[in-house]
């Protein structure tokens, strides 16, 4: 699956971590798995263990004392020490019996008095014994009390280092999580800035924060959770099954049963939850983004009284989150704790009917150590297959979300270049250029013009004319369709994107300010603009006049959009960010539309120092701030309908009088 790989490649990105965490998890797993062998051990060889063969020997090390001889277990004797005459100690129901006589281990043991009827392939046979007290019995279990000590120390010191080992492999692999995510989110939040600006056009910002923020954190719980319980689990299965073949191999060949369980489960569930996920991901994108248009435009809502509408809105789309949010917790419930119940209780009443026929005593085929490790091995391999399936949802929900980061991080992108050119003279040469924001819809037809080293030229023309997509072509924020564009001779398609703009300024209608101060939005945190720069480039915009008032001057916070300040002020700072980055070809879009007439007074005397060497484009609202412009290129429905002069096109009587007769009219009409 191509989002599984690209979900490794992240992981493979930390591998060493990883590696160190799985390493630490197996060691978790083998001494967690240890510990039923123990207890076997301890059943068997110890508390059932004195149910052997005994010899008489001397007073010496595992010896007990019983009517005025010395015996000892067979299996405590060295290699070549002398055995002497053999007991037998034999369970027959709730008492232990000494004899003398060999009495088989197998078979149904009856006692009556100090005799032992056993029964055995059909066979009775009668056996003289005698009955131990409980004080004599003690004394047979002193020498496998500090072995079952020692067990029971070990017990614990594996129970010990499997959680320091499971600590170790949790942390590690939640901090391999952790920077992968972090990487990601860098990888996400970079890729935006080299996306194409038409990518914006059709995603609403709410959405792409929801790809980098909501869906990557879904993507944290799949290396955290997920993989953490996909790994323990699958080690801690592959260990049961081969502990349970060591102990009872057909138990272990029936285990094996829960392998095409799980993949049939898998299927299924994917099956229905991925759709369901794929629709509460986007959702959530939805409601990001309303929530961020309404933050946004909340002067235009309740000026408008249009709260309760986008309420409405709103609740439409958590209410279907909502609905599908249900049908994935049904689903979950269906296929979780359910299925596991119903499996669990399958195979313990497996166990039973297999085991059904054999006594549990001491005497039978399988020992009650044995017994005690295969149902606590069966308990062990169904946990992690429960940790398995709960963990089925995030899983789905993760790669949801990764399919939607990753489409994000798939959408081509403009390399980020370091190469460098010289500094602009500022010619630009617009030939034969047709342009559409969509296909065969063209706003700017067959358009030719020069622009000259040191010019201004104006661009004006009704709404929909192409003024302002004249300027998206020279940013290269999209590419013409046909014709080419030169600066300097250059072809710009043939320029990196962030080489052509470094010598490029421009001011927007509505400028954008960022969180931070005055001076960091006008120098962007650029280590080339230094704090001269710029004092003089606000200076040189008359910025120092209008932001005087300002007690911490140009340090003065700014908060997000520079909603604090005026539309002037703001317009100030963005010119003067602009100009302190001396840029050979500066472009006003409309940029004293939105000012006042005193603060557009301060810009006008400013303007005519700053265009000197510089080739300026302006797009013009107020066709008076124009009158001095080099050349003024007069344009409707993506063509140049006229070009010259101010005077020479006053002389012409063309649509260039007739819009700036009709501007002189308003403003008269206003002034009375």
């Amino acid at each position: 699956m191509k989002i599984v790989k690209k979900l490794s490649q992240y992981a493979w990105m930390y591998k060493k971590l990883i590696i160190a965490a799985l390493i630490m998890l197996s060691i978790s797993v083998a001494a967690d798995l240890t510990g039923p062998f123990v207890a076997k051990n301890i059943i068997d060889s110890h508390i059932l263990g004195i149910q052997s063969k005994w010899h008489q020997t001397s007073k010496g090390k595992d010896a007990v004392y019983y009517q005025g001889s010395w015996y000892k277990r067979e299996s405590y004797f060295a290699r070549h020490e002398e055995k002497g005459k053999e007991v037998r100690i034999i369970q027959a129901g709730n008492h232990f019996v000494f004899t003398g006589q060999r009495v088989p281990f197998e078979g149904s043991k009856k006692l009556k008095n100090n005799t032992l009827l056993v029964e055995n392939k059909g066979k009775k046979e009668q056996y003289t014994v005698k009955v131990l007290t409980t004080k004599e019995l003690l004394k047979f279990y002193q020498p496998e009390t500090p072995k079952i000590l020692k067990l029971v120390f070990l017990y614990f010191g594996l129970v010990i280092l499997s959680a320091i080992f499971q600590y170790g492999q949790s942390f590690t692999l939640q901090k391999s999580a952790h920077r992968i995510i972090q990487r990601m989110r860098n990888d996400a939040f970079t890729h935006i800035s080299k996306l194409p600006i038409k990518y914006f056009d059709n995603l609403p910002a709410g959405k792409v924060v929801s790809r980098i923020t909501n869906d990557t954190e879904a993507i944290r719980d799949l290396y955290v959770q997920v993989l953490a319980n996909f790994f323990s689990s699958s080690i801690n299965i592959i260990g049961v099954v081969i502990a349970l073949y060591i102990l009872y191999p057909k138990i272990a060949l029936l285990s094996l049963a829960l392998i095409p369980i799980l993949v049939l489960w898998t299927i299924v569930y994917r099956k229905f939850a991925s759709g369901y996920n794929q629709i509460i991901r986007a959702r959530i994108s939805d409601i990001n983004g309303i929530i961020n248009e309404s933050i946004q435009g909340m002067n235009v809502i309740q000026a408008f009284r249009r709260e309760k509408d986008t309420k409405e809105r709103f609740e439409k789309l958590n209410q279907e989150h909502f609905s599908y949010q249900n049908k994935i917790l049904n689903l979950n419930s269906l296929t979780s704790h359910n299925l596991i119940g119903v499996l669990k209780n399958t195979a313990f009443v497996s166990f039973i009917w297999y085991f059904g026929n054999m006594s549990l005593t001491a005497s039978s085929v399988i020992s009650l150590g044995m017994l005690y490790a295969i149902v606590d091995f069966i308990s062990r391999l169904l946990q992690p297959v429960q940790g398995i399936v709960n963990q089925f949802a995030n899983l789905e929900q993760a790669l949801v979300a990764g399919e939607r980061v990753f489409s994000l991080l798939d959408e081509p992108g403009a390399d980020v270049s370091d190469k460098e050119i010289p500094r602009y003279n500022g010619n630009v040469e617009f030939k034969s250029v047709s342009f559409g924001y969509k296909e065969d819809e063209y706003v700017l037809k067959d358009l030719t013009f020069t622009a000259r080293q040191g010019e201004t030229v104006a661009l004006v023309g009704h709404t929909g004319s192409g003024k302002s997509s004249i300027m998206n072509l020279l940013f290269r924020f999209y590419d013409s369709n046909k014709g080419e564009i030169l600066i300097d001779g250059m072809n710009i398609t043939e320029i990196p994107h962030q080489t052509l703009r470094k010598h490029m300024g421009i001011v927007l209608q509505d400028p954008y300010l960022f969180s931070g101060t005055i001076a960091s939005n006008i120098s962007l945190n650029s280590s080339s603009i230094t704090r001269e720069m710029i004092e003089k480039a606000l200076k040189d915009v008359g910025g120092d006049r209008v932001l005087s008032h300002l007690e911490e001057g140009i340090d003065a916070p700014v908060i997000e959009k520079g909603s604090t300040l005026s539309s002037g002020q703001r317009q100030l700072i963005s010119f003067a960010r602009a100009l302190a980055f001396n840029p050979a070809i500066l472009i006003l879009d409309e940029a004293t539309s939105s000012i006042d007439t005193e603060t557009e007074a301060i810009i006008q005397q400013a303007m005519d120092v700053l265009k000197k060497g510089r080739t300026t484009f302006i797009i013009a609202h107020r066709l008076s701030t124009i009158k001095n412009a080099d050349q003024i290129l007069v344009l409707d429905k993506g063509t140049i309908a006229e070009k010259g002069r101010h005077e020479e096109l006053m002389r012409l009587k063309g649509k260039y009088y007739q819009m700036y007769e009709l501007q002189q009219g308003q403003q008269k009409g206003m002034a009375v």
